[in-house]
């Protein structure tokens, strides 16, 4: 049932949750990694239309910009990782897209860049001290850009597992928690070895 390369949602969750195995780390990204989604939206908001509808029909998120496409690839990609949590992901993207959009024409230009700043000045040292001061690992970001860019979809699948018992898959929960304690294993054994030399 599991697929292999960039659709390997077993090895991509591992990889994401051995770096999120600290519960108040875990806490925080649920937390806060949506809401850096939902204000790089409000900024997207802001991208020209990449197509001009008729009159009447360009109307807060349903303008097609950059950010539109970008969240349309975005959730396409989570339902090919998987149907019925990628469905769910991407039903957020774009209720998250359209509420972005809704805000930032009400807000206009200056105010949204104000909030975005805001929102990602507070969530980013956040999610630092998190990675930092609880997991006290670095951000998977700095060893796999995909498991980065993927963290809204991962913190959803971890919420729907450990809220749940979702999985994909038979047996997928299983398989992940193995690979995650071989990836702790293994990092512990090299942080040993750099203290030890």
């Amino acid at each position: 049932m599991g697929r292999t390369g960039l659709f390997d949602l077993e090895r991509h969750f591992a990889f994401y949750r051995a770096y999120h195995s600290n519960p108040v780390n875990v806490l925080l990204h649920t937390f806060l990694v949506w809401p850096l989604i939902f204000t790089v939206d409000v900024l997207l908001h802001f991208t020209p239309p990449l197509y001009n509808f008729p009159s009447g029909l360009n109307y807060h998120g349903f303008e097609l910009n950059v950010g539109l496409v970008l969240t349309l690839i975005y959730a396409i990609f989570c339902v090919k990782l998987d149907k019925k949590a990628g469905s769910l992901a991407g039903l957020l993207l774009f209720l998250t897209s359209f509420g972005a959009s809704v805000l930032a024409s009400g807000l206009g230009f200056a105010k949204s860049w104000k909030l975005v700043l805001a929102v990602q000045a507070f969530c980013w040292p956040a999610l630092l001290i998190g990675h930092g001061v609880f997991e006290k690992r670095i951000p998977g970001l700095a060893d796999g850009f995909f498991e980065g860019f993927m963290e809204p979809y991962y913190v959803l699948l971890e919420f729907l597992q450990s809220s749940f018992g979702y999985e994909p898959y038979p047996g997928f929960n299983k398989s992940v928690k193995e690979k995650i304690e071989a990836d702790i294993k293994s990092w512990k054994v090299i942080k040993n070895q750099k203290k030890l030399s």
